[in-house]
């Protein structure tokens, strides 16, 4: 039986009583309630400064030398998290960090004398999202205080399949709750139990969600890779507000058994990482067929172990790619940079053609439809997965938990659990009807039709606008978003950074039809070898 979360050794979880005091308060008194840590030259200086940066090639290149140990560089980030997460910018973005890290590190690292070497990512750090089951001394929590004392029966196939790869699971990532399908106003980065994450570039910023704490660690190096999940942006969003490299893969390609889930027709977790090679090496680490997951059985044969044979650095010529302008005219620097990107895409041999629109309207309703119907199928089969002894067995005692606790309800509501709960099951007409409207408007009607009347190999957006204020008031305040065709249809996206701001950076996104993350790879690693955009961010106050 496993001891109450706050008094596991080795635990970083803040008691959130305290925390939400302290949370508003130096979120609107900044200067008195952090270390100063803004000069670039002190960031460089901070802990485990010999791996800031380092990419999984050269980490192994490193290990296979003797030069590092996987121990070394997992106490590096440890290190680093305790002073940048929990002090100095104090960023939020690790609810959790594993207290058994760096005893697996030591085996992995005696695998390797023995002559074992797993693969890429034996003995490299992975941060895991908050909603993603794993079978350790680690909660699951969605950032719930509900789930706070909830440890799962068995790891989820993700934590499974990164383990057997020799990945090093150093933590647990902050959410937007419930990954921010919960309520209105909602404010993307916060959780009951994480309080607020912040954006590492300028800490007003909101990091957006709701992988926000998987995107913020990477981008602060806290960690090499880390994996979020999304519904609909949930991994593009924050990878493009961190600027980092998300990869949304076609739904089916990577199991989604034991993530706490919203939608079984367009979840799917997917890696994050500074650069497309290592985001590549993680996404074929995570694939394979889950007969607990039966989306995964379409992905037999069309699935890699190694994305990064689609790595090429001439993988923008002869491209034909689809611009899509409906996210244009919000921001003219958004829009800026993106005709600068479009002008690289061409000088690299792609052919652009312009789209103004995909898919059928109504698509986005029909998919709200679907997801308030499968949000209660999929909850209610979760808190069935924690056994007799789950802390919440249903939607209906998740909404009373919610109305009796202190913290939950302060900030936004939780209508959306409320009108799930409301519906009936999966056999109902009106859920059956709307599934059959979204996917032939995302998919016949939608991206495959665009793609195929111009045939076209990918299709390009801006990801989203600047990042916000964060605004615990009001919440969210998106400017434009991209991520709503890929998402409905189910189908890949994958984020690139496409630059600055002034200092906040600004993701692009490529994305196509189902199965189509080779040739997405190609385009994406492309553009990101001929322009690097990404720099390290500042923490500026």
């Amino acid at each position: 039986m496993h001891k109450p979360l706050n008094a596991l050794p080795g635990k970083r979880f803040l008691h959130r009583t305290a925390f939400l005091f302290a949370t508003t308060s130096c979120l609107f008194f900044q200067v008195s309630c952090q270390k100063p840590l803004s000069a670039e030259n002190q960031v460089v200086r901070t802990a485990g400064s010999n791996i800031v940066e380092l990419e999984i090639d050269q980490l192994q290149q490193k290990y296979k030398e003797g030069t590092l140990t996987a121990k070394e560089v997992v106490q590096a980030y440890l290190s680093r998290i305790e002073e940048i997460d929990d002090n100095g910018p104090s960023l939020g973005s690790i609810i959790e960090v594993n207290p058994d890290a760096l005893q697996i590190a030591e085996a992995l690292d005696k695998e390797r004398k023995e002559g074992k070497v797993r693969g890429p990512l034996h003995g490299i750090p992975v941060v895991l999202k908050d909603n993603i089951d794993t079978h350790d001394r680690m909660a699951t929590t969605a950032g719930s205080r509900a789930l706070a004392n909830s440890y799962p029966l068995q790891d989820s196939f993700v934590a499974k399949q990164l383990r057997e790869a020799g990945a090093i699971i150093i933590g647990k990532a902050n959410l937007s709750e419930w990954a921010n399908f919960r309520g209105e106003l909602s404010t993307s980065g916060w959780s009951g139990l994480g309080g607020q994450t912040k954006n590492p570039y300028v800490l007003s910023r909101n990091p957006c969600g709701s992988s926000s704490g998987s995107a913020v660690a990477v981008a602060a190096n806290l960690t090499v890779l880390a994996i979020g999940t999304e519904t609909n942006g949930s991994i593009v969003c924050p990878a493009h507000a961190s600027g980092v490299v998300g990869i949304k893969p076609t739904v089916g390609l990577i199991s989604r058994s034991g993530i706490i889930p919203i939608s079984y027709t367009q979840d799917t977790p997917g890696p994050m990482a500074r650069t497309v090679r290592d985001a590549a090496i993680g996404l074929g680490a995570m694939v394979g067929v889950d007969a607990a997951d039966e989306k995964t059985l379409a992905s037999e044969g069309k699935v890699y172990k190694d994305y990064t044979q689609f790595l090429k650095a001439d993988g923008l010529k002869g491209k034909r790619i689809g611009f899509y302008k409906a996210p244009l005219g919000a921001n003219y620097k958004v829009d800026s940079l993106m005709y600068q990107a479009i002008d690289f895409l061409k000088s690299q041999g792609a052919e652009i053609v312009e789209i103004d629109a995909i898919g059928s309207p109504g698509v986005g309703n029909h998919s709200f439809e679907v997801m308030l119907y499968e949000y209660k199928h999929g909850l209610n089969e979760y808190f069935k997965s924690l056994g007799p002894d789950a802390p919440i067995k249903s939607v209906e005692e998740l909404i009373a938990f919610n109305k009796a606790d202190t913290l939950e309800l302060k900030h936004f509501n939780q209508r959306f659990l409320e009108m799930a709960q409301e519906k009936g099951d999966l056999n109902s007409n009106e859920y059956q009807e709307a599934l059959a409207k979204l996917m032939k408007g995302s998919r016949e009607e939608g991206i495959d039709k665009v793609m195929d009347t111009h045939k076209l190999d990918a299709i390009v957006a801006p990801t989203g606008g600047p990042a916000w204020k964060t605004d615990l008031v009001n919440g969210d305040s998106f400017q434009l978003g991209s991520s709503s065709p890929a998402a409905h249809a189910g189908y890949p996206s994958i984020t690139v950074p496409m630059g600055f701001v002034e200092e906040l950076p600004v993701g692009i996104s490529f994305f196509g039809k189902a199965w189509s993350e080779p040739v997405l790879l190609e385009i994406a690693y492309g553009y990101e070898t001929g322009t690097k955009h990404r720099k390290a961010p500042k923490f500026l106050p």
